[in-house]
């Protein structure tokens, strides 16, 4: 893939809806049967206010024509073109070219307000596969309402929350079936949950189909501490105990994978973050890397389409390559890394800044590089933002101690900018991009900084149940 100019968010999320589907075992009649459809810009209007609502075009109109120079369609390109939105659905886009060619488009159009955007890119809504919403029980961590306006301002449109840092955590149906009716009520993006894999659940069958069957999209595992003392880390028995169930069902398994062995590190300054990147040192990635692709090695029931084991937040650069090698042998491996991993290196950390602290930890600029070239390479399959927010206090901002902040980054409606000031050096053509967006599960890509003005769309509504409506 050529390296060039920044990249941006450049796929219909309708394709990119469809491949995800298609990736996980689900079909249209299935959707049309188990979901629906929500309104998802009144909502926006109530959470972010009239001018936010005035500009996207919708207000008051059933059927609005979103015109523009810059419209990034289901091939990545940019166009001139025609967005039709009937109803809060877009239901077609046609080439445009000014008000001369008006007649040329469907005569549903005729009716519909025009709202002519101009040279603004006007793009798809941002899928975010790996957000901490915290809620229930740990809402002044941050809550549903607030998580998904910080998406919303950010440009996302759809998140999918995980099993933790809610309490309790969600590893069992009728714990999914709260959240969904939080998310109903209180949610103004389209929100989906995975649930939640733990020792005590890991051989239990029954539990673990009725989380699927309540909705859950997949699992999600820690094999380190989580920091969390209700979801507390399995080990590879408990992986390969539910990998049969999860291929039957052609469903993922989402994985924090560091394994955490004994390492010594020499006493020094807890205000330090050199001290506390070598206490999580790569090998932690590396060893559990390792440990997931000797389990799909050795595993041998049928699967489904749809599974494979996902590694969140690659740090570790150094992992890349058996990751590679895994794929090239047909192994049902994916990989995300986030925003963060790429555009804040551990040579830029001040002393006591534990803002930045997560697991795994940021790394050098060097290994950052190397991140943005499995990118570009196509290693790495997505990006997400891995939004986890906590209190001030238990970031220890007033001594900056490194070694008893929380881990965890809240940089959802931040993660854009962030990554746009450096998407310079990664040079990825929209077609590219186009790519990875429709074919490879839901990916954030970013607009980038000499865009100017981004009109964000929804193209089609992520259902945030299923029903039996």
């Amino acid at each position: 893939m050529d390296r060039g100019t920044l990249f941006l968010v450049v796929a219909c999320q309708a394709v990119a809806l469809a491949a995800l589907l298609h990736r996980g075992g689900w079909d249209w009649a299935t959707l049309k049967a188990t979901g629906r459809r929500l309104s998802l810009y009144p909502r926006l209007y109530g959470a972010m206010g009239g001018n936010a609502w005035r500009c996207c075009g919708l207000a008051g109109h059933s059927e609005v024509l979103i015109v523009g120079q810059r419209v990034l369609a289901g091939d990545g390109e940019e166009a001139p073109a025609a967005v039709h939105v009937s109803n809060g659905t877009i239901v077609g886009v046609y080439p445009f070219n000014g008000t001369r060619n008006m007649e040329d488009l469907p005569a549903s159009t005729r009716s519909a307000a025009v709202f002519n955007y101009g040279g603004a890119v006007v793009a798809p809504g941002i899928i975010d596969v790996h957000v901490h919403l915290n809620m229930p029980g740990r809402e002044d961590w941050e809550g549903m309402v607030s998580g998904t306006r910080a998406a919303a301002a950010g440009g996302v449109t759809t998140v999918v929350d995980m099993p933790l840092n809610s309490h309790p955590c969600t590893t069992e149906g009728p714990l999914l079936k709260q959240k969904l009716g939080l998310a109903k009520a209180r949610s103004v993006v389209n929100t989906g949950f995975w649930g939640g894999l733990v020792p005590e659940n890991a051989a239990d069958r029954v539990t673990l189909e009725a989380l699927l069957e309540s909705g859950a999209f997949g699992l999600k595992a820690f094999m380190s501490p989580s920091g969390i003392n209700d979801f507390p880390n399995v080990s590879r028995h408990h992986i390969e105990s539910a990998i049969p169930l999860l291929k039957e069902r052609g469903m993922p398994l989402f994985v924090h994978a560091e394994s955490v062995s004994h390492v010594h590190v020499p006493e020094g300054d807890p205000r330090a973050y050199s001290q506390y990147m070598a206490s999580r040192p790569p090998k932690f990635e590396s060893d559990a890397i390792s440990t997931l692709i000797d389990v799909l090695n050795s595993s041998t029931h049928e699967s489904k389409a749809g599974f494979r084991i996902h590694i969140a937040h690659l740090a570790d650069a150094n992992s890349l390559a058996m990751i590679q090698d895994a794929k090239s042998y047909g192994l049902p491996l994916t990989v995300e890394t986030c925003p963060h991993y790429l555009s804040f290196w551990a040579e830029g950390i001040p002393d006591g800044a534990t803002q930045y602290k997560c697991a795994p930890p940021l790394r050098d600029s060097a290994n950052a590089i190397r991140l943005w070239d499995a990118v570009a390479s196509g290693t790495i399959d997505m990006l997400s933002s891995d939004h986890s927010p906590a209190p001030p206090g238990m970031k220890h901002l007033d001594n900056g101690d490194f070694g008893k902040a929380w881990g965890g980054i809240s940089g959802r409606s931040r993660a854009a900018v962030s990554t746009g000031t450096k998407l310079q050096f990664c040079r990825i053509h929209t077609h590219g991009c186009a790519a990875l967006c429709c074919q490879k599960l839901c990916i954030n890509y970013l607009p980038s900084a000499n865009m100017g003005p981004v009109v964000w769309l929804l193209l089609w509504v992520w259902p945030v149940v299923a029903t039996s409506e």
